[in-house]
């Protein structure tokens, strides 16, 4: 079995990504809708591929589509935090930060019966206190950040900004960070956006799917025991035209010697060889 691993990552965030922006009028609450139009088809595409994937959904999104949210469940993929209402967590303070996640959790619990082990911050925001709500819920990993690219590596609490002496790196804690970056996301890639700036988007599938092929790769030739993690947004992924390049994308990575793996599963796998390497 091949020991590349790569992570496909669906961020079911429907309307409340708009709604977490202010965005609320028909017109934007549609392109929200037109993500649970698309679910199906990415659920049946995964299950023609016998792929297991990562659904962070926000606990809005779960409430609002229960039936659509427990059939991911019941695909076998994994269910992973996003907030409640796709809100950036460096806007809360402690308190709301945690609360938005207790009930997202709860939500998900209710809808699905998913027991949620993961988290992935809406918009890769972070704070001070992310950390600290990911262990009190008893997360085991969070997909959020960007400190490397393929090595898997564990979060740290306690890291300090000083203005006028070097950054001071915390300690590390158990939660496991599978690394994400906006070049392997495809909403930059893809989706329009106009408000007080201009988000293009709008790319050739295959142009993008070319470069993730290149992470890949890489990946492969210089760590062949890493993990590349794609993030896609069934409101943006699920288009026609994007969907006819993820099956060509995914027909090319059958041709490689990489796995797909849920991230929890490529968590738990990092947190065993670290165990394993501590006796």
């Amino acid at each position: 079995m091949p020991d590349a691993t790569v992570c496909l990552t669906f961020d079911f965030d429907a309307i409340s990504l708009w709604a977490a922006r202010g965005l609320t009028s028909p017109g934007y609450v549609s392109r929200g809708e037109f993500g649970a139009h698309a679910v199906p088809r990415i659920l049946r595409l995964l299950r023609e591929r016998d792929i297991s994937a990562t659904f962070f959904i926000p606990g809005h999104t779960v409430e609002t589509y229960p039936e659509l949210c427990a059939a991911i469940a019941a695909d076998g993929h994994e269910i992973g935090l996003h907030g409640y209402m796709h809100e950036p967590v460096s806007t809360l303070d402690a308190a709301k930060e945690a609360e938005a996640s207790q009930r997202a959790q709860e939500a998900i619990r209710r809808v699905t019966g998913f027991e949620v082990r993961g988290n992935r911050t809406p918009s890769w925001d972070y704070t001070p206190d992310t950390v600290q709500v990911l262990l009190d819920l008893g997360c085991e990993y969070d997909s959020s950040l960007m400190a490397t690219d393929y090595r898997p590596y564990q979060v740290r609490q306690g890291d300090r900004f000083r203005q006028d002496g070097p950054y001071e790196f915390g300690e590390p804690t158990s939660i496991v960070e599978i690394p994400v970056s906006w070049t392997l996301d495809d909403y930059p890639q893809f989706e329009y956006l106009r408000t007080d700036i201009v988000l293009p988007g709008l790319r050739r599938p295959d142009d993008v799917f070319a470069n993730f092929l290149d992470d890949i790769d890489y990946m492969v030739r210089e760590v062949p025991d890493g993990v590349c993690t794609l993030t896609f947004h069934p409101q943006v992924i699920g288009r026609g035209h994007r969907m006819l390049g993820l099956e060509r994308f995914l027909d090319r990575c059958a041709q490689r010697p990489v796995r797909f793996q849920t991230c929890l599963d490529a968590a738990r796998q990092f947190s065993g060889a670290v165990a394993a390497s501590a006796r």
